[in-house]
């Protein structure tokens, strides 16, 4: 699954993709929105909400949601973190952000101290995550105790038309494979608890099919799996892959493009829970 993806392909397209990327994120935008209202929700109740010290947007991209939380929080450290060192030159050539703090590094390698974030925010990122337990390990080490991670990620039944319409094709792997849920939550350690566990589908429309491919190439999310494709597809596959794809056109007219969501709010514990039961065997808690 996730292990198979290439990290450098992956910054390699979404830094070519910085330029184009805003004008198709219609998607991204839409569950980064939902993600942020769960983030508003519970921290609302924290009696510092606007001194959280400081805060991550762990696959920052455009920088989109790093001005919302940078509004959110006014007087907090906001460090905004990607893989793809094209988007993030991008984000931080837009006004206005010139308090905020660049970061290029892989997620499952965070170059920030342990104990350091009080709040991670991270909005379809980590499906690009090679290794899911040691992304969790790392965002455990960074979070503060207390500390609150939340994040959006997709399914693996998104874009199920694209992937079924191929499939009926050749046995190239042409969609992007994404992590269930269940492997997502089992790579979770001890100490990151959850608060928020949801899942939904969301579906964009088109009148053409261009239109959807487009936006996943202006966006960058080419399919960066092993087993996919080389080289030109024949006119032949071409056509029948189209042929295939209209077998799923609505009653509107429309044709769909399936994403499978997550969210989750993950909570650090306030003692680190190896340390806990020393503690209790000790009789120190």
């Amino acid at each position: 699954m996730s292990s198979q993806i290439s990290k450098s392909r992956v910054a390699s397209s979404f830094s070519r993709a910085a330029n184009s990327y805003d004008r198709s994120a219609q998607l991204q935008r839409d569950v980064g929105n939902e993600l942020l209202q769960i983030c508003q929700l519970k921290t609302a109740s924290t009696v510092s909400t606007k001194k959280i010290y400081p805060v991550l947007d762990l696959g920052s991209g455009t920088g989109y949601f790093s001005e919302k939380l940078a509004a959110l929080f006014p007087h907090s450290e906001l460090i905004c973190l990607d893989i793809a060192q094209g988007m993030l030159e991008h984000a931080k050539s837009m006004p206005g952000r010139d308090s905020f703090k660049w970061v290029c590094a892989d997620a499952e390698a965070l170059p920030l101290a342990s104990n350091s974030i009080g709040l991670l925010f991270s909005s379809l990122a980590i499906q690009w995550c090679e290794n899911l337990v040691q992304l969790f390990s790392e965002i455990d080490r960074v979070l503060k105790p207390g500390g609150l991670a939340l994040i959006s990620s997709l399914g693996p039944a998104s874009l199920n038309e694209l992937r079924l319409s191929w499939q009926g094709v050749d046995d190239k792997v042409h969609v992007n494979k994404f992590a269930p849920r269940e492997e997502i939550l089992t790579s979770l350690p001890a100490s990151l608890s959850v608060e928020v566990n949801r899942q939904q589908m969301r579906v964009l429309e088109y009148e053409k099919l261009q239109q959807l491919t487009t936006d996943l190439k202006n966006i960058g999310a080419h399919n960066m799996n092993a087993g996919e494709a080389k080289g030109l597809t024949g006119r032949i596959k071409i056509k029948k892959f189209k042929r295939n794809y209209e077998s799923f056109r609505q009653g509107n007219g429309k044709l769909p493009a399936s994403y499978e969501v997550y969210y989750l709010c993950l909570r650090k514990a306030q003692t680190d829970p190896v340390e806990r039961q020393k503690g209790v065997a000790n009789g120190q808690l």
